[in-house]
């Protein structure tokens, strides 16, 4: 279960859905437009208001068994009174606590049920909660969203409000913690004047979630928090005549709130472009840039997407192509139009080249912007965006919940526009925009105005807080008379309803086949959307590196997509956007693999350009020198991160450096500069062959279609020499003692602890027993280590463990960002829950084995909603040698498992021989970590090295 999470300002997504896949620091894959020759795509949906004002939306998928229940309440950072910045989402951690008739954590009865996709998350405008729950528990889950609605300030007192006053500034903390992560607070105090709804971060000030008080809670729930202020989506396994009955029965008793008046529309046109520099902790410059621009839904906005889109938005972008593959200037460049509802952004981030001037880089930027403007879009790049935002939707849209998924999609709609199908508008602005439309946008808005932070390595400046001001006396208007409730139909007294039956198991049954080349196709069907998905697995991975090369195995499957059978990387980009194809490859640990999303109207080209990725890459020196110095920098960008440094330095820890599992799996600086072209052909020729093989394909087709068209792409392909044997890989034994290890990070106000040892691999006979004593100690969002740090002390945002997985001994590792003074009290915490746990001093109760269960099989039905969810357990299935029933053999084991079982398995974890890794600054965290005795305490670096003092 993910940690309630809150995006910041600038990752506000687009009304309607029209930034899914955007990212800052990626291509762009926006939404969809429809193609005379291709299928219609749509989101069918019905509503009805009830009489308190409740808007509530249908959409009826009958794919799987679950209902996507998604809530959006009209109230975001927007809202907020001088003073009390930050409170939406404080408030949203609220409602997470218990309820008038629920006493214990909004989590558990969900927890209890298998529900998938739970979150809750606030922007400027909005605040949401969402779960997919199985069809049988729709009535618990509406219950539950009601009780928090209509019944909740009874239960919220002092305790609550502290516990999550505390992880919310933990969270502000972490955030401001990254390199670069003070950037978005300047952003926002830049663009928009104090008085302005948008002029303070979402997350608030320290000064203001201090001063928060309960009867600042009370206001706030009354003013926003009533049905009429509130939309309600229905999607997956449901009709309409259901969800009138179910919702009437559960929210139709919640009387209606005040009508709260939105703010009024307001751009914030900025007529000056301002420009300022800043020191960070990083390794290297990037230049910020941002525009405002219009609101959501105009289609102003929309035709930014689009220019966004042709100006830095996908690989062969025009500032890609000049400054990324032309003069090599930046490591990534990217741009994208956010939507919000007074008033959206348009952003364009660059991370420079380490000695290189960004003002050059700048210079550049406003070449190409001006050009764009002048002479628009070429034809071809039109056609790619409308292409690609069509993919994007159809790929985004075979999830009926979750972020971006199709209940967030009308959500949106009917909350900012009133109408949950304003995404067809959308779409057709993107099908109908022309050239001029889209230079006429840009004209308007990416002229003057914009404000520029470009952030230099150098020592960090703390963040002032301003002071808290004490809001303004507000009374509320009385609710619209015109909202009438009606008769209470449930007896709240008797808690939340018992979901005793649940819906069966289904994973689609695996065909198989042979291709000429011999390797093996599994293919699993799935006719939702006209979309195919396919991996080719090989052997090989991380471990496969050759001594003192670590890296090769990444850098060589990354390097596939980067121009193949002659095709230049920017020509082969452009081919790939044109289909809306989306191929790449990579590395893990013990295998690799190559893989292939294309649209079902354009799957034979796609499988074309596939195959030529695969057979035929071009390894060329000029861009195997530019992804080199790409891949370097994003090493350094690793060692810059907390958990980046950690996470390098462990394996080397707890296997040893020369260890198949010890380096990096990106490799090193001096390992990634050495590798030449020869390095990376031999270890194609070595591992990227089809004997061995399996591809593995889900989607819109059938074994009778595409074994035949794998045939005529990939049927005459054949590896040279002799197949390599499989890597061998020792064991090693655990430390005889615990082992501390501190990696100094000035500065930081927060200390981020790392603990891990190696685990029986994933293929021992106890590995589910382990996964699910796991689940127990840290694994879930309820676990021990979570509800001790946040929950109880909240001197942490989040507190999770995890097991990887591996052929060999794998890696078992709790991760814990806390408050620096809170350092030496966390590692005490972790390692008294780890020993209680391990020694059997407090083992599992039957209570957390049952949670375990019903996390781990009651959440099936819906967690292979998605063609990429199977794929990813197939890819297990051939990964670990395992039947193709195992999805149901799992859940049979885990089913079976009792309490001695799961305890016998936590005497797996050796808290008498644990590594730690704890990064923060070191003034700070020495001091209180030495004081525990945990063991022998070593300083080092980000590279793993002992520290000379």
């Amino acid at each position: 279960m993910p940690i309630v999470r809150t995006p910041l300002h600038p990752a506000r997504r687009a009304l309607c859905s029209l930034a899914l896949g955007l990212s800052l620091a990626g291509a762009l894959l926006a939404p969809p437009l429809l193609a005379a020759d291709a299928p219609a795509v749509d989101i069918a949906h019905d509503s009805f208001t009830l009489p308190n004002g409740l808007r509530v939306v249908v959409h009826t998928d009958r794919k799987a068994p679950i209902v996507a229940v998604n809530i959006w309440y009209h109230v975001g950072s927007k809202d907020e009174p001088a003073g009390r910045s930050g409170f939406a989402h404080l408030f949203e951690h609220l409602m997470f606590q218990r309820s008038e008739h629920h006493d214990g954590e909004f989590f558990d009865p969900f927890r209890a049920v298998g529900a998938t996709d739970q979150n809750g998350t606030t922007n400027t405008d909005r605040t949401n909660y969402f779960q997919n729950v199985p069809t049988t528990a729709l009535d618990m889950a509406l219950w539950m969203e009601s009780d928090r609605m209509g019944h909740l300030l009874g239960a919220i007192d002092q305790a609550a409000l502290d516990e999550q006053r505390g992880v919310v500034q933990n969270e502000k903390r972490q955030r401001e913690n990254q390199p670069y992560g003070q950037v978005w607070e300047k952003l926002t105090r830049a663009l928009y004047p104090a008085s302005h709804p948008y002029g303070h971060s979402v997350i608030g000030s320290m000064n203001d979630l201090e001063a928060a008080s309960l009867d600042d809670v009370r206001q706030w729930f009354h003013a926003w928090y009533g049905p009429n202020n509130a939309v309600l989506v229905l999607a997956g396994d449901i009709d309409v005549a259901t969800a009138k009955e179910k919702v009437a029965k559960y929210f139709g008793h919640i009387p209606a709130g005040p009508t709260m008046a939105q703010p009024r529309t307001d751009v914030g046109k900025r007529a000056a472009t301002t420009r300022e520099v800043m020191q960070d902790k990083v390794p290297q410059p990037r230049i910020y840039r941002v525009w405002n621009v219009p609101e959501a839904g105009s289609a102003e906005l929309d035709h930014l997407q689009m220019l966004g889109y042709v100006l830095g938005g996908a690989k062969s972008s025009r500032l890609d192509a000049r400054l990324v593959h032309g003069e090599k200037l930046v490591d990534n460049i990217s741009t994208m139009a956010g939507a919000s509802q007074l008033g959206s952004n348009f952003y364009l981030v660059a991370t420079v080249k380490d000695g290189v001037d960004p003002e050059r880089v700048e210079a550049i930027i406003d070449e190409e912007i001006a050009r764009l403007v002048a002479e628009g879009p070429t034809a071809d790049e039109l056609e790619r965006a409308r292409t690609m935002i069509r993919a994007g939707f159809i790929r985004g849209i075979e999830r009926i919940g979750g972020f971006g998924g199709k209940a967030d999609v009308l959500a949106e709609c009917a909350v900012y526009a009133g109408d949950p199908g304003c995404f067809r508008e959308q779409l057709a602005n993107v099908e109908s925009a022309t050239a001029r439309d889209l230079t006429q946008a840009g004209a308007r808005w990416l002229g003057d105005g914009s404000h520029t932070i470009v952030v230099e390595p150098g020592a960090r400046t703390p963040l002032a807080e301003d002071p808290a001001a004490v809001p303004e006396p507000f009374e509320l208007p009385d609710p619209d008379p015109k909202y009438t409730t009606t008769p209470a139909a449930v007896d709240r007294s008797l808690g939340v309803p018992r979901t005793t039956e649940f819906p069966e198991l289904k994973f689609p049954a695996l065909q198989r086949a042979t291709l000429r080349n011999g390797s093996t196709v599994i293919l699993a069907e799935r006719h939702e959307i006209p979309v195919v998905q396919l991996s080719y697995e090989f052997h090989g991975g991380h471990s496969s590196d050759p001594e003192g090369s670590a890296g090769t195995a990444d850098f060589a499957l990354d390097l596939l997509d980067e121009g193949a059978a002659g095709i230049g990387a920017l020509e082969f980009a452009n081919r790939a956007e044109a289909l809306g194809a989306s191929l790449g490859a990579g590395a893990a640990q013990d295998g690799g693999n190559a893989y292939l999303s294309a649209l079902k109207e354009h799957l034979d080209p796609s499988l074309a350009l596939f195959a030529n990725m695969l057979r035929r890459p071009n390894y060329d020196p000029a861009e195997i020198e530019r992804i080199r110095a790409t891949w370097i920098a994003g090493i350094r960008q690793q060692k810059a991160q907390p958990a980046g440094m950690a996470m390098r330095v462990l394996p080397a820890l707890l296997y040893g450096e020369t260890h198949p599992y010890g380096p990096p799996g990106s490799g090193t600086e001096a390992s990634i500069a050495a590798l030449d072209r020869d390095d990376l052909l031999a270890f194609h020729r070595r591992w990227v062959r089809p004997e061995n093989a399996t591809v593995i394909v889900v989607g819109d087709t059938t074994l009778e279609e595409i074994v035949p068209a794998l045939d005529r792409h990939f049927g005459d392909w054949s590896g040279e020499g002799e197949a390599p044997a499989a890597v061998a890989v020792p064991q090693v034994p655990l430390p005889e003692t615990p082992r501390v290890f501190l990696i100094d990070q000035p500065g930081a106000v927060q200390a981020n602890i790392f603990v891990a040892q190696v685990a029986p691999p994933t293929t021992d006979p106890g590995a589910i027993a382990l996964e699910m004593a796991n689940g127990v100690v840290g694994g879930d969002f309820t676990a021990r280590l979570n509800m001790n740090l946040r929950e109880d002390k909240h001197w942490s945002y989040g507190a999770r463990s995890s097991l990887g997985g591996a052929l060999g001994q794998r890696q078992w590792t709790v991760s814990a960002p806390v408050q620096i003074d809170k350092t030496g009290e966390s590692i005490a915490e972790i390692q008294r829950e780890l020993a209680e746990f391990a020694s059997g001093e407090r083992p599992p109760t039957q209570a957390e084995v049952e949670r375990v269960k019903a996390i781990q099989t009651l959440s099936l039905p819906g967690a292979y909603e998605t063609a990429w969810s199977v794929m990813g357990t197939i890819g297990g299935i051939v990964r670990f040698g395992r039947p193709d029933d195992y999805v149901f053999q799992r859940k049979a084991r885990v089913e079976a498992m009792t309490p001695a079982q799961v305890a016998e398995a936590a005497r797996t974890l050796r808290p008498g021989a644990l590594t730690w890794v704890v990064v923060g600054d070191l003034e700070q965290t020495e001091a209180p970590v030495r004081a525990l005795g945990l063991g022998e305490v070593q300083v080092i670096d980000a590279d793993g090295q002992p520290v000379s003092r």
